[in-house]
C-alpha cells in the first residue's frame, strides 16, 4: 500500500514504529549537516529528518533535488523531536527517513501554498486546485462537510425524508432571471435550471410526504456580490399540517443543533421581530441586533423650523452613537462623505454633539437653538458624551442610508463582534410590492406565499396592506433563510395569480400542473430554505461565501480555471437549432 498513516496522525504513541507516508513537499530547511522536510497531506504536516552524517549520501542528494509541491512517498522510523512544536498534532515527533520515492515532480507553483499566500484572488481562482491545498480552504470545506452531515442527522432524527427534485424544469416569469437550457429533441423549446425546488416540494406535500428536505443546487442569473454565486446550495425543506410556529420551532431547533455541534455554543430562544419594526428601527429587513443604535424618528420635533432640508423631507431619522461626542470635524466629515457615496445615497448628514459638560453643539445651530436641540437628545435618551447622527429625505432611501451608517458606526466602535451570534426571526412581511414602472404588484417572496388568514379579505379591497404568512431567519445582519406558509387552496391561488397580473391562460400555462394537483387533496403546508453557502460563511466568520465553495465563479460569473462559459461549435448550435442552418 502507498501509506500506513496520514501526515496528521503520528504522535509519541507511535515512537520507534516503521511507517510509510505520502504527501506534498511543503518546505525544505537545509541547515548544513541536517535537512528537515515538511510533508503535507489533507490531514496535516509531519516533519522528516535527514542526518547527513548517518544516512546514505545518495538519499541526501535525492532530497536536495526536491522542490515544493513534489509528491513523494517516504519510509522511516518515528522518533521523538528534540525541538517540539506543540501547535500541531504531530509536533512531538519526526520521521528518521530511510528511503524516499518521487511519485510526481511539480513545477514551481504560481503562488505560495501557505496560509498567508502571495497570490491574488483571481490568480488563486485560476489555479483553484492549488489554492485548495491551503489550510484555510481545507478548514472551510471541512466546516461545510460538518454542517452538511449535522443537518442531515438532525432532520433525519425528526422524521424528514431527503428527496431529489429535477434540475431540468420549466421557466417561470417571477423572481430572478433563469438559466435556460435548449432542448435538442424539442426544437425551439428550453428547460430552465431551478432557482428553487419550490413547486416540486409543494407537490411532494400533496403526494403525502409530509416532511421533505434536500441539500440542493439552485441557479439564478443575477449580478454577483461576495455573498452571491450563479449556482448556490440550499437546505430546502417543507412540512405538512403545520402553522408558522411549527416551522419556526423546528428549524430554530436545527440552527441551535448546528451551533452546539459545530461551535459548542448554546443559543438562546430566537426573538421574533415584525417586518414593520425592523424597517422602522433598523431600516432593514435583516437587522444586525448585536448592538443598539435603534433609529429614532424626529419628524414631529424638527419640521417647520425654517430648515428646508428637514421641512421638505418625508422622513427625518437618526441614531445615537454613545460616547462619540468628541469626534473631530475630520471624523464627522468622513461620516458625511460615507453617507453621500452613490451606493449609500444620502444627500448629507446632520450631527449633534451632547458634550460631556452638558452643552449641545450641532451642525444646524443656525436653525435650532440649544433648547430645541435638548428635545432631540431627549428623544434619543442621549447622555452627555453621545453623538447624534441624523439624515433626511425620501423614506425608503433615507432608511437605507441610515442603516448603512449604523452598520459603519457599529464596525468603527467594535460592536459587530464576529464571535457573538444574535439570531432572530423577522415575520409578517408584506405579501406584495407595487412596481411603479410596470404598474402592477409583484410577490414579495413568491406567488405561492399565503396571506395572513386575517388579511385574506383585504386582497379584494387593499392588496398592498396584506401581510404574508412569511418569515426570515437573520443572523448578525445576514439573511440565512426564509420561507412561508403556502397557499393550498386552488381558488385563493387563482386570486393571487390575478392580483399579480397573470391572465387565466398565462397562469394555466405556467402553473397548471400545480393548480391541477390542488384538486386532489392538498394539505396545509409550509417550509423554509436556508442559504447553505451563507450559513457556512457565517459559521466561519467570513463575509464571502467563495471560500466555502470548492470551485466558485468570479464576480462576472466566470470559472476562470476551466474558462467557462465558453463558445460552442457550430455543429452543436445546429443540433440545438440555435442558428439558421445553411441551405
Amino acid at each position: 500500500m502507498y501509506r500506513t498513516h496520514t501526515c496528521g496522525e503520528l504522535t509519541l504513541k507511535n515512537n520507534n514504529e516503521k511507517v510509510t507516508l505520502c504527501g506534498w513537499v511543503q518546505r525544505i530547511r537545509d541547515k548544513g549537516g541536517m535537512i528537515w522536510l515538511d510533508l503535507r497531506d489533507r490531514y496535516g504536516i509531519t516533519q522528516l529528518a535527514f542526518d547527513e552524517g548517518s544516512v546514505d549520501p545518495s538519499l541526501i542528494s535525492q532530497v536536495k533535488t526536491l522542490g515544493r509541491e513534489y509528491v513523494v512517498q517516504i519510509q522511516g522510523i518515528v522518533i521523538e523531536r528534540v525541538s517540539k512544536n506543540l501547535n500541531i498534532p504531530t509536533g512531538e515527533i519526526e520521521i528518521k527517513v530511510e528511503s524516499i520515492k518521487v511519485l510526481n515532480p511539480s513545477e514551481i507553483p504560481p503562488f505560495t501554498i501557505e496560509d498567508n499566500t502571495d497570490g491574488g484572488e483571481e490568480l488563486r481562482m485560476k489555479y483553484r486546485y492549488l489554492d485548495l491545498r491551503r489550510n484555510s480552504l481545507k478548514k472551510a470545506l471541512f466546516l461545510r462537510h460538518q454542517l452538511s452531515m449535522e443537518t442531515r442527522n438532525y432532520l433525519n432524527n425528526v422524521g424528514f425524508l431527503e428527496v431529489e427534485t429535477p434540475y431540468l424544469i420549466k421557466s417561470t416569469p417571477e423572481g430572478a432571471r433563469d438559466f435556460v437550457v435548449p432542448s435538442r429533441m424539442n426544437e425551439g423549446e428550453f428547460y430552465a435550471l431551478p432557482q428553487s425546488p419550490q413547486t416540486f416540494k409543494q407537490l411532494l406535500m400533496i403526494a403525502g410526504y409530509d416532511k421533505y428536505f434536500q441539500i440542493v443546487k439552485c441557479f439564478r442569473d443575477e449580478d454577483l456580490r461576495a455573498d452571491r454565486q450563479p449556482e448556490f446550495t440550499q437546505i430546502d425543506c417543507e412540512m405538512s399540517f403545520v402553522e408558522q410556529e411549527d416551522v419556526l420551532n423546528t428549524f430554530e431547533g436545527l440552527i441551535k443543533h448546528l451551533f452546539k455541534k459545530i461551535k459548542n455554543i448554546d443559543l438562546y430562544e430566537f426573538p421574533r421581530m415584525l417586518y414593520s419594526d425592523a424597517m422602522t428601527y433598523y431600516g432593514s429587513d435583516k437587522p444586525d441586533v448585536r448592538f443598539g443604535m435603534r433609529f429614532v424618528e424626529l419628524n414631529d420635533i424638527v419640521k417647520n423650523k425654517g430648515f428646508k432640508v428637514f421641512d421638505d423631507a418625508e422622513l427625518v431619522v437618526g441614531i445615537c452613537a454613545e460616547g462619540c461626542s468628541e469626534y473631530t470635524r475630520k471624523q464627522t466629515d468622513e461620516l458625511t462623505d460615507f453617507v453621500k457615496k452613490p451606493q449609500i445615497g444620502a444627500t448629507g448628514l446632520i450631527y449633534v454633539k451632547f458634550n460631556n459638560d452638558g452643552t449641545i453643539k450641532s451642525s444646524v445651530d443656525k436653525f435650532y437653538n440649544e433648547e430645541e436641540l435638548k428635545k432631540w437628545t431627549a428623544a434619543f435618551n442621549a447622555k452627555p458624551g453621545d453623538l447624534l447622527l441624523v439624515v433626511a429625505g425620501q423614506k425608503e432611501k433615507t432608511q437605507k442610508a441610515l442603516c448603512e451608517l449604523r452598520l459603519e458606526m457599529g464596525s468603527r466602535l467594535g460592536l459587530r463582534d464576529a464571535a457573538i451570534y444574535a439570531p432572530l426571526w423577522v415575520v409578517d412581511f408584506p405579501l406584495l410590492e407595487w412596481d411603479e414602472e410596470s404598474g402592477r404588484y409583484f410577490a414579495k417572496h413568491h406567488p405561492f406565499t399565503s396571506p395572513k388568514p386575517e388579511h385574506v379579505a383585504l386582497l379584494e379591497t387593499d392588496p398592498g396592506a396584506v401581510n404574508a404568512n412569511a418569515y426570515d431567519l437573520v443572523i448578525n445582519g445576514v439573511e440565512i433563510g426564509g420561507g412561508s406558509i403556502r397557499i393550498f387552496n386552488k381558488e385563493l391561488q387563482q386570486k393571487m395569480f390575478k392580483i399579480l397580473g397573470f391572465t387565466e391562460e398565462e397562469a394555466e400555462a405556467q402553473f397548471g400542473f400545480l393548480m391541477n394537483a390542488f384538486k386532489y387533496g392538498a394539505p396545509p403546508h409550509g417550509g423554509i430554505a436556508f442559504g447553505f453557502d451563507r450559513l457556512c460563511s457565517s459559521f466561519g466568520g467570513s463575509d464571502s461565501i467563495r471560500d466555502y465553495i470548492a470551485f466558485p465563479k468570479n464576480n462576472k460569473g466566470r470559472d476562470v480555471m476551466i474558462d467557462a462559459p465558453s463558445v460552442i461549435s457550430e455543429l452543436q448550435l445546429n443540433e440545438l437549432n440555435l442558428i439558421v442552418k445553411k441551405q
